[in-house]
């Protein structure tokens, strides 16, 4: 808006408007970067503990953070939508998704979501989260409520627990994202034990909540 009183030379206003334009957008994601041993086979012990298939919900997240914009805050309560910085994907698919692909590290298997039906045993997860807040140069947190449930096998039960986790972090854009992406694998960490007891017919616990 140009107010009263301003004026600008055609030049001028041209000028202004293309640095605008060219102003950078930089993109986000809350998938981690696989790493060297993502994706190969396990020899280690730790695939001795491969528990079933799991199909991952649609997640949910809190209505104030689901933009396109990162949404930080700003000192104090303060909170700052951040118009040149943003996911690459709704929010809730980049939780989703990462969150999906630290599970198929942990248990050692894969996200059956959107397949057919086999009718064999597989684990259902769904997250909702309640939190997601983000203070650069301080804090990545994220806390909510999910379930797992082992579906087609009567005998196997469900369990509903509550999760609250805290990244620090360094200054920058960057280093927030990454301790959310920290927050989220310890999240798989945790849905993941209960996940292969449930699995295996043991008994479960939810994690300790601080």
């Amino acid at each position: 808006m140009i107010r009263t009183g301003t004026r600008l030379s055609g030049l001028g206003l041209a000028l202004a408007l293309a640095a605008c334009a060219s102003a950078p957008l930089h993109y986000y994601t809350l998938v981690a970067p696989a790493t060297e041993t993502a994706g190969a086979p396990d020899t280690s012990a730790a695939s001795d503990e491969s528990s079933l298939p799991f199909e991952l919900l649609p997640v949910g997240v809190p209505a104030q953070v689901d933009q396109p914009q990162l949404v930080v805050r700003s000192g104090g309560q303060g909170v700052v939508l951040l118009d040149g910085e943003r996911w690459i994907a709704p929010l809730n698919d980049e939780v989703r998704s990462a969150l999906s692909a630290d599970l198929a590290r942990e248990l050692h298997n894969q996200d059956v979501s959107g397949l057919p039906d086999s009718g064999k045993p597989l684990l259902r997860v769904k997250l909702d989260l309640r939190r997601f807040d983000s203070q650069p140069g301080s804090y990545a947190l994220i806390e909510g409520a999910w379930s797992v449930r082992v579906l087609h096998d009567p005998h196997a039960g469900a369990l509903a627990c509550t999760s609250r986790i805290v990244e620090t972090v360094g200054p920058g854009y960057d280093a927030l994202v990454q301790g959310h992406q920290r927050a989220i694998g310890q999240l798989a960490a945790q849905i993941a034990v209960v996940a292969r007891a449930l699995g295996n017919g043991q008994p479960a616990a939810c994690p300790a909540f601080p």
